[in-house]
Parts: C-alpha cells; sequence; structure tokens
C-alpha cells in the first residue's frame, strides 16, 4: 500500500488528454505543454506518469507565511486584514525579472516544501486570525487542483480565497479554478506582444481575454498589476494604452497598481524603477479616469485610497499597512460616496451567493 506521503506526490491532474503518440496534452493554460513519459510540462509540476498526468505540488507548499492583503496588493479587498499565504514551486511563465525564481525556476523536488493537506491549510489560517488565504509566490494556476480544494473548504469556514496570478490559463481551466476564488491580484506585465513574447516566453492577449472574463462572467473582485522595468515596459505611450484599454475593457473601477521593479534573477542588468515613472504613470492613468491608482515597492503617498467623489483621502497607507480610514463599510465618510470593492465580510459572502453578471 502507497504511503500517504506517496498519494500526495503522484495526485492524479486535470485538464489533460491522451495523445495518439503516448504523449498526454495538458490544457490547463495556453502553452498546451505535449509531455513525454517521465518528463515535465514547462512549469515542472505537472509529469506524465505512467501515462497518466500528475501534479507534484499538491499538498506540497513550498513557502507559507501571514501577510497584510496589502502585500498581495489588494488595496480594495477587506484593507487592512491578514492573509495567509502560500505557494508551491514551478511557474508557467518564464520571466526574465522574476523575483520569486528560487521557488518559481524550481521542480517540486528542488524546494523544501511542506505537508499540508487542504483541511489543515484552513486550520492554520483560522488558527492565526486571517479571514483569507492568497494562492501567491509562484503561479497558482498550475496547482489549480490544490486550489480548488483548499478554496472549496476555506468556503465551508467561511473563509476568503485569493489569487495572486499571472492570468495564463485557458479557458476551460479558469472557471474550475476560479469557481470558489473571491478576489484576484492580475499581474498585466506589460503591454506589447515583444516583452510577452521574449521577456516572459508568453503572449499578452490570454492574459487580457483572463481580465475580460473575470470583469464580464464572475463576481471575483480583481485588481491589476504592472510591474514597470526601465526601458522595458517604462514607455509612456504603453502606459496610456493599457490604461486606455482597461477604461473599454474592464472600466474605470478596477483598481491599477504600479509597481518598481528591483534587479533580480536575469535582469541584474537594469536599474531599479524611479519613483518619478510611478508617478508620471499614476498620474498619466488618473488624468484618462481611471478611479484608483496607486504605487507598490516605495514610500509614497501612491498608496493611499482617494474618493472618487469629494478626493478626500479614505484610505491612508504606509508600504503595506492601513494608517488611518475614512470609510464605512465602504462608503466616504466626507460624502457617502461608494468606494468599489469588498470591504466587509458580509459583502465578500453576499458576493459569493450572487449569480455571475458583468462588473465587480
Amino acid at each position: 500500500m502507497k504511503s500517504e506521503a506517496t498519494r500526495e506526490v503522484l495526485h492524479e491532474a486535470r485538464w489533460w488528454e491522451p495523445m495518439a503518440d503516448g504523449r498526454l496534452h495538458c490544457y490547463l493554460c495556453p502553452r498546451h505543454c505535449h509531455i513525454g513519459e517521465g518528463q515535465h510540462g514547462f512549469c515542472f509540476i505537472r509529469q506524465n506518469h505512467g501515462g497518466r498526468l500528475v501534479q507534484l505540488g499538491y499538498g506540497r507548499p513550498a513557502a507559507v507565511a501571514l501577510d497584510p492583503i496589502e502585500k498581495k496588493p489588494l488595496n480594495h479587498f477587506l484593507p487592512g486584514t491578514k492573509i495567509l499565504s502560500m505557494g508551491t514551486a514551478g511557474c508557467n511563465m518564464g520571466c526574465q525579472f522574476c523575483q520569486n525564481f528560487d521557488i518559481s525556476k524550481a521542480k517540486a523536488d528542488q524546494v523544501h516544501s511542506a505537508s499540508l493537506t487542504p483541511e489543515t491549510v484552513v486550520e492554520l489560517a483560522v488558527q492565526h486570525g486571517a479571514p483569507s488565504i492568497a494562492f501567491t509566490y509562484n503561479e497558482p494556476t498550475i496547482w489549480g487542483e490544490y486550489v480548488i480544494d483548499i478554496a472549496r473548504e476555506a468556503h465551508a469556514a467561511d473563509l476568503n480565497t485569493v489569487m495572486v496570478s499571472n492570468g495564463y490559463v485557458t479557458r476551460e481551466a479558469f472557471f474550475d479554478i476560479y469557481q470558489y476564488i473571491d478576489a484576484a491580484n492580475i499581474d498585466l506585465k506589460a503591454f506589447t506582444e515583444t516583452f510577452y513574447s521574449k521577456i516572459t516566453l508568453t503572449h499578452l492577449q490570454p492574459v487580457l481575454d483572463v481580465l475580460c472574463w473575470l470583469r464580464r462572467e464572475t463576481n471575483v473582485w480583481f485588481e491589476i498589476t504592472n510591474l514597470m522595468i526601465p526601458t522595458l515596459n517604462d514607455d509612456s505611450e504603453e502606459v496610456r494604452q493599457l490604461c486606455g484599454w482597461v477604461l473599454e475593457n474592464l472600466g474605470d473601477d478596477v483598481p491599477l497598481h504600479f509597481t518598481a521593479f528591483h534587479p533580480d534573477f536575469r535582469l541584474m542588468d537594469k536599474l531599479a524603477t524611479p519613483p518619478e515613472t510611478l508617478h508620471r504613470a499614476r498620474k498619466l492613468a488618473m488624468e484618462m479616469g481611471i478611479k484608483y491608482v496607486y504605487e507598490g515597492n516605495i514610500f509614497s503617498d501612491g498608496g493611499d485610497t482617494i474618493c472618487p467623489g469629494c478626493r478626500h483621502r479614505v484610505v491612508r497607507r504606509s508600504w503595506h499597512s492601513v494608517l488611518e480610514s475614512d470609510m464605512h463599510e465602504g462608503s466616504c465618510t466626507h460624502c457617502g460616496t461608494r468606494v468599489a470593492g469588498v470591504f466587509t465580510q458580509a459583502q465578500a459572502a453576499e458576493r459569493r451567493v450572487l449569480p455571475a453578471h458583468p462588473g465587480t
């Protein structure tokens, strides 16, 4: 009889089909890997084992920590609360600037991992007083089977679930994985196909598709992060095009985070992002009509939430800490304007039972 640990390691994957030549077609993400016997997909943790696709990250988180939810970053989903964050090994993108490359570029057997069942993950969150669980650090899509099982258990315990994702997932898998997800932050890494193909080894359009599905076909609250890398994706015209697309396809109330790059992994030759670059991008986005625009990875007032009605600051932040709030259940205490987002546990629970509809 196989040990419990062995059964966890060989957890059978979803979203695959056998091919006539004996390889397996994994259609979890737009890479559509064709995986031969004993081989792994690009993500490292989905393997052809005896003609069956197994998911090597199930029950084996490589990183678990208690974070402020603003670190995800999410500024409009239960601000000021804690979130139990976890990730495994591997990734389905090849970003040259990856800032978690020690786990995202590793195979499951190359990292020190814990052994945690979905039920145990939920118990940990409850024990630490965290109302939410985040799937983060590496790309959670590639361990979607584990995400689904944890998220289902979390909802049963009235906990919230958060995806921090690159948005590289097929439509077939997207609705399965996001069925029990309450909020997400999607990395929109650039707004050119050249950047995506050369710097991340993927494509832009699938990520744009996911953002549209989130907005139009789910009740998932989501925010967008754009990591600005000097000379690669920080041109003002690219920022203008990105913001224009957001306004046309998602609306003016989806929070947009411009964050600073620091040299890492294979982009050690690039300089850190000057604060002025973020200031310029934020100013441009707000002038174009996006209501909630933030700066990240620097100390500035660009982390504050501004009421779109009276322009008062309604949440004051320092780095990832909430210092002051002038909101009551999501409304500005100065003028009563409703700020887009999910600000109470009751609001989070209510969204789960509503039918999916356009808008967040």
